[in-house]
């Protein structure tokens, strides 16, 4: 029986590549294993996959009667519909243990790291498996991705580790360059619907009951929203008036090492209980904040259990 490697919905690069390696390693070490995407793939993910030669997993969104490896998350919010009628076999993440339960043991990887990719490159040492050099050139853009190449606060040594050992198994010189490279792809915004923006990068959240969605787009250069904030946050708006409390888009610039926050939420004084800084009309800008798994949806959880 097949089992299937599938990272949260809306799926970023970190959550295709880490599909799409744990796949690979599962395969060798364990039992067949095929990756998956529970969504289409955001510009970013597409150049990296063809830049390094790799196709795009197909797209699966039902979990029923099958086996199941969650990477990238462990939260039922985030993950396959029906998955309580499948089986899950493994967890690979780097964020906080979720929602999700298993009625039989499980094959745990969850590291306090920027990305999975990092676990995924300890899992094949220590499988004592060679990465390909095409996975291995993913999984490195993935952490690089996530980290927001070593600025975000989630960064750790071991992140850098990785990343100089897949460099040297996929050939790359220059991280940084390549770093760049994806970031100008990530920045992107002309042609893309406004809809198709937030949920680029989007994740959903149970905060004491509440439904919270958190959307980010991180771009060098914050002016290339200057024409199109107006229409993301009337966008924001329709997304919040689908049973949500609260949702908020992250606007972050890598250069700057900070984020604009558009705020759309029953109670707007949530933001300043999460940040201590007032909100100045629908936004606040938030200095030095690039993670919204360690300095956004922490501070918001705190907040909405105060």
């Amino acid at each position: 029986m097949t089992i299937y490697a599938v990272g949260h919905k809306n799926p970023d690069t970190d959550t295709i590549a880490s599909a799409i390696a744990v796949a690979d390693l599962w395969s060798k070490v364990k039992e067949p294993t095929q990756a998956i995407s529970q969504g289409e793939l955001a510009p970013e993910t597409k150049f990296v996959l063809e830049k390094f030669g790799c196709e795009a997993p197909a797209i699966m969104t039902d979990a029923t009667d099958k086996k199941i490896i969650l990477v990238d998350h462990s939260d039922l919010s985030q993950s396959m519909d029906n998955l309580g009628k499948g089986e899950v076999v493994a967890v690979v993440d780097h964020h906080k243990l979720g929602d999700v339960t298993t009625p039989n043991p499980l094959e745990m990887w969850v590291w306090p790291v920027g990305c999975t990719g990092t676990v995924i490159n300890a899992m094949y040492k220590f499988y004592n498996v060679e990465m390909p050099k095409n996975i291995a050139g993913i999984v490195l853009c993935a952490i690089l991705s996530d980290t927001v190449m070593f600025k975000s606060v989630t960064t750790t040594d071991a992140d850098k580790v990785a990343v100089e050992e897949l460099a040297k198994i996929a050939g790359v010189s220059d991280v940084m360059a390549l770093g760049m490279e994806m970031f100008n792809v990530k920045s992107a915004v002309a042609g893309a619907s406004m809809n198709d923006l937030i949920f680029r990068d989007y994740k959903d959240f149970n905060m004491s009951g509440n439904k919270i969605g958190v959307g980010q787009l991180e771009v060098v250069d914050l002016t290339v929203f200057d024409d199109i904030k107006a229409d993301l946050y009337a966008e924001l708006e329709k997304v919040k008036a689908d049973g949500r409390h609260s949702c908020f888009l992250l606007l972050t610039d890598i250069m700057k090492e900070g984020s604009e926050m558009l705020i759309v939420s029953d109670d707007p004084s949530v933001v300043e209980k999460a940040f201590g800084v007032a909100p100045k009309g629908t936004s606040v800008y938030l200095e030095g904040v690039m993670s919204r798994k360690k300095q956004v949806v922490p501070n918001f959880e705190k907040a909405f259990s105060a």
